[in-house]
């Protein structure tokens, strides 16, 4: 693996051997504190972000590594029509390893293509974001001790979320998972996920619009807000944004086993009341994004 453009670009062992590292530097965090000693990530951030950049940031600092980059496009020369390609090649002769956000499909890809450091897409419009999804398999292997034999709930907007479409893509690789896809049906899964993900791999899955009836059998639930920025028509947003809202009530028919997830941000999807209850992993999810990312770093750069 030279660049992360896609979770699908990671095969199962080593996501396996991301984890096992992950846990390693939490148990033993001085052993890794000067590990990208000289070491330097450009953050570029052409959309706005707060866990991922800062994530991305943190990790390469607790390395003993240095940070160089933009919060937003308009603070680069993006503003001036600077192609995608051009900003990486003068990016390079700063940075050892690139991290991208990015609004369009793809943009981490064309970077790829025109430097010789490895590249970290840290979300491509609606596309991917598979360093979240890293941090989201941690944060269930930490949560619930394994990755397999799993009954996963995915809830919101599930046709624009770029989150639920890398963890799909990444849990479809284990055995006995099992996928609920809780939506509107404006809402629904591409039609590639199934067709090149879930039935590609064999995977058991079910669709359905109701929330309450799916949360009792429920290991993990994956909630998304349903994303303003992706609609194109602003009244279709105000019809659907308040369809699925997570309260101490729906959430008392749950295992007491059961873990819920969010990407984050979050609007209104998950009443605050629910941050008090222990199945809530969110921010304990945040936390985890940091630490797989330092082992994401740490492999790219070829750092042993």
């Amino acid at each position: 693996m030279r660049h992360l453009i896609e979770i699908a670009d990671i095969p199962i062992h080593e996501m396996d051997e991301l984890i096992e590292k992950s846990l390693d530097i939490i148990a033993n965090p001085d052993r890794y504190s000067d590990k990208c000693h000289g070491k330097r990530i450009a953050t570029l951030f052409f959309e706005p972000s707060t866990r991922t950049r800062l994530s991305f940031e943190a990790a390469m600092q607790d390395l003993g590594g240095n940070v160089i980059g933009f919060a937003e496009g308009s603070n680069s020369s993006a503003a001036k029509g600077e192609s995608i390609a051009d900003t990486v090649r003068t990016v390079e002769c700063f940075a050892d390893i690139i991290a991208m956000r990015h609004p369009k499909e793809g943009s981490a890809y064309v970077a790829s293509q025109n430097v010789d450091i490895p590249v970290i897409n840290a979300g491509d419009g609606g596309h991917n974001h598979p360093t979240q999804t890293l941090a989201d398999l941690l944060t269930i292997h930490r949560e619930l001790g394994r990755l397999d034999n799993l009954k996963i709930g995915c809830c919101g907007d599930l046709k624009f979320g770029r989150t639920v479409h890398s963890l799909i893509t990444a849990m479809s690789r284990y055995d006995g998972v099992e996928f609920v896809l809780i939506s509107p049906e404006e809402l629904q899964i591409p039609e590639y996920l199934r067709s090149e993900v879930l039935e590609r791999n064999g995977s058991t899955y079910t669709e359905t619009t109701s929330l309450k009836h799916a949360i009792p059998d429920l290991d993990v639930l994956y909630m998304t807000r349903v994303q303003r920025e992706r609609f194109f028509n602003e009244a279709d947003y105000i019809r659907l944004k308040d369809s699925y809202i997570l309260t101490p009530e729906k959430l008392s028919a749950a295992k007491e086993t059961m873990r819920v997830l969010h990407p984050l941000p979050r609007v209104n999807e998950i009443s605050t009341a629910v941050d008090r209850d222990p199945r809530a992993a969110y921010f304990r999810q945040v936390k985890n994004g940091k630490f797989i990312r330092m082992a994401l770093i740490l492999k790219l750069l070829g750092v042993k």
